[in-house]
């Protein structure tokens, strides 16, 4: 889990205006696109340490906060999205309800996932998965 992604953005932004470094889109660093993807680049399929041979993988969950909020169309979020390719939307009234787990709102979240994944699913979890899922 990686909390936060827009804090580490901030500081990225004013260590970058501190250099005096060219501003990109809201004051952040041009380079913020390319140090995103570089972070998340990271998660992949690993080979374990020790004498065993052992593969394992690592997963990142980025949580990212946007400011005023839950602007969707600012900097950081834009380009985590364009990265991961997946949203977990929290909803702050399922949130007070105690609503649990994690206060996720399943009708503004979304993956561009299901197309790689939906021949898995139909053989393994049933052969409808893809077509409830293309409504999403």
């Amino acid at each position: 889990m990686a909390d936060s992604t827009s804090r580490w953005a901030e500081a990225m932004r004013e260590i970058s205006g501190r250099l005096e470094e060219m501003p990109g889109e809201h004051g952040y660093p041009a380079y913020l696109a390319s140090r995103l993807a570089c972070f998340y680049e990271r998660a992949g399929h690993v080979r374990v340490l020790g004498p065993s041979g052992r593969t394992g993988s690592v997963s990142v969950i980025g949580a990212v906060s946007p400011p005023g909020g839950g602007d969707f169309s600012e900097p950081v979020t834009q380009n985590t999205l364009r990265v991961v390719r997946v949203f977990w939307a929290l909803d702050a009234d399922l949130a007070h309800e105690r609503h649990f787990p994690p206060a996720v709102n399943w009708l503004t979240s979304y993956s561009l996932y299901p197309d790689d994944v939906e021949r898995w699913w139909n053989e393994h979890v049933g052969d409808q998965w893809g077509g409830r899922c293309a409504g999403a």
